[in-house]
């Protein structure tokens, strides 16, 4: 049997998005404790930082290389982290 690799591209594009769907409907809310990391790498010689948040649970909350190492990268970070699809509620507030 032979396969063009053509056809298999056309395939995932045609159900890449319903099973990208899929996957985040079955991933686990992310727990109430966040353990945030900052990495310095070397790429292609160039100094880059990786920031890294992690639950309780050591599920990959998300990561984020950057060139820069200043507010404004830890902001872009941050809004990333708590987009749309977080919401931090304080027991406090409720």
């Amino acid at each position: 049997m032979v396969v063009i690799h053509e056809s298999i591209r056309r395939w995932c594009l045609r159900f890449e998005a319903d099973f990208a769907a899929k996957l985040r409907k079955r991933r686990s809310r992310p727990g109430d404790v966040w353990h945030l990391d900052e990495v310095f790498l070397k790429i292609n010689g160039d100094l880059q930082y990786l920031w890294r948040a992690v639950d309780q649970n050591g599920v990959v909350l998300d990561i984020l290389v950057q060139d820069r190492r200043n507010a404004t990268a830890a902001r872009r970070f941050f809004k990333r982290l708590l987009g749309p699809g977080v919401r931090v509620c304080s027991p406090l507030a409720m």
